[in-house]
């Protein structure tokens, strides 16, 4: 029996369902990524935030690209459930607060645009990964050799991208007389807030100049820090989902039960009232976003690389290894946290112990295959980033050095017993050119670091920064990853001459 508005009472007890009304909802709301990430934190929020007081904030969401989810979605009333998985057990929620769905195919880009352009439209929030926003890395600018965005400039009333659709959709609403709306970053990027506004107004400058200054009179983009771990849905996934509601749902997803949304309070045409349920909101984002790039997504880059070269499928696997878990914390606290710059550094020692336990959770099977995609959109923020900084200040970061040259043993292609990797990355074909020129270590370490959307001219450049890379890649090309990471954590400080 599937999850619908009609069969919801057959949900089993100590189900979660909605206690509001769910016909006063406006699409206040239009999220570009209905992603799995997205049905277990900003939709969450928002039924939280229905089910304590009510009131007419809906969602409309927007895929992109898959339609088949939002098919899916449809048949089930736009119900869905977030399964948290703790040690104290599971707890299944039917989320409500999405009410409407667009598709460039099932419906057309005129719909969407049309959606942008609604009059009762106060928000615009993404989450679509790093790729998604058609930058280069290096510059944070818009990425004018995109196929998308050179289309989006060619045929902007039939835009492909999401800096397309935002731009078409703004433009609609100058031409009709609206007021702006608040377009609110929700992904894994630096500055993610500044990052989208540039973007935005790169390709409506091209467009438009009138546009553009539109637009920076009349939208704002906000900074946000989101922070919750939500594997991949698998087969298993969704058995646990049936045997917990009692419905068949293919739109569920689980997770954990920590989650965390830190928001700057900049918008336009209103927002709900988040702090009610738990969000932050703050003047200015960017430390504790800092914060959870670098010791969140930098360590679990660290355990992607190097745990699936080890062998282990989930996160949980390297963390019940005493020599991953001792590498992940020694990562976050000694290498990662001090480049931060928050008031009280026993704040950090608590977050990275938070951390580990939350990465120890053998509930969720969080694939280091799944973490180690897009390494090319992910490395410059969660690795690179610190490392400029230690280099700057002369301190050793032999762990993320390893780091990084797993992640150039990974892009090769080949694990340790001679098997394919199925490597996924924007760049794959220019990693797989690269790997494939290189005709010793040495080579491929440099052919890889001269790749300057990702390591930008300085650490091309930088011979401090290429001889703490090569001999942790040699180390771990030799060794492998296991007594890789084990001989690294040996090292006195300084041993391996990572510094500038």
């Amino acid at each position: 029996m599937q999850l619908n508005r009609n069969n919801l009472k057959r949900a089993n007890a100590g189900t979660a369902v909605p206690g509001y009304d769910r016909a006063p909802l406006q699409s206040r709301i239009l999220h570009f990524g209905f992603g799995a990430f997205h049905r277990a934190h900003q939709a969450l929020y928002q039924d939280r935030l229905l089910q304590l007081e009510g009131g007419g904030w809906g969602i409309c969401v927007v895929n992109l690209r898959s339609a088949g989810l939002l098919e899916s979605l449809r048949a089930q009333d736009h119900l869905f459930t977030v399964l948290e998985q703790g040690a104290e057990g599971n707890q299944a929620r039917v989320i409500g607060s999405v009410t409407e769905s667009l598709h460039p195919r099932l419906d057309s880009p005129a719909a969407v645009i049309a959606k942008l352009a609604d009059p009762q439209l106060a928000i615009v929030s993404i989450t679509l990964t790093e790729k998604g926003y058609c930058i280069n890395p290096a510059t944070g600018r818009l990425d004018w050799d995109n196929p998308d965005i050179l289309r989006d400039l060619a045929e902007p009333g039939q835009p492909v991208s999401l800096i397309g659709y935002i731009v078409a959709g703004l433009a609609k609403r100058q031409a009709l007389g609206l007021a702006g709306v608040s377009v609110m970053s929700c992904d894994n990027i630096p500055d993610n807030g500044r990052v989208i506004r540039q973007a935005v107004l790169d390709l409506a400058s091209r467009r438009d100049p009138m546009l553009a200054a539109w637009i920076e009179r009349e939208v704002s983009f906000p900074s946000t820090m989101v922070d919750r771990i939500v594997p991949a849905v698998t087969a298993d996934t969704r058995r646990e989902l049936r045997d917990t509601l009692g419905l068949d749902d293919a739109c569920g997803v689980a997770t954990e039960p920590f989650t965390q949304w830190v928001i700057e309070d900049d918008f336009v045409a209103g927002r709900p009232a988040w702090e009610k349920v738990g969000v932050e909101l703050v003047r200015d984002v960017r430390p504790f976003e800092a914060m959870k790039l670098r010791m969140l997504n930098g360590t679990h880059s660290f355990l992607a690389y190097l745990g699936y070269l080890a062998g282990y499928e989930y996160v949980s696997d390297c963390m019940a290894d005493p020599v991953f878990a001792q590498a992940a914390r020694r990562l976050m606290l000694d290498e990662q946290g001090v480049t931060l710059s928050m008031p009280e550094q026993e704040a950090l020692t608590a977050y990275g112990e938070r951390l580990l336990a939350r990465f120890r959770n053998p509930c969720l099977r969080h694939r280091t295959w799944q973490i180690a995609m897009d390494g090319t959109m992910k490395l410059p923020q969660r690795l690179l980033a610190p490392i400029r900084q230690q280099l700057a200040e002369g301190r050793p970061w032999p762990l993320s050095a390893l780091a990084v040259a797993g992640w150039m043993h990974y892009v090769g292609g080949v694990d340790e017993q001679g098997n394919a990797i199925d490597v996924r990355d924007p760049l794959c074909d220019s990693l797989a050119s690269l790997v494939q020129a290189a005709g010793d270590d040495e080579a491929l370490v440099r052919r890889l670091i001269g790749l300057e959307s990702v390591f930008g001219s300085d650490l091309s450049g930088n011979e401090g920064f290429v001889g703490g890379i090569l001999p942790a890649y040699r180390r771990l090309k030799q060794r492998g990853a296991a007594l890789a990471v084990a001989d690294t954590l040996s090292l006195r400080q300084g041993d391996n001459d990572v510094r500038r």
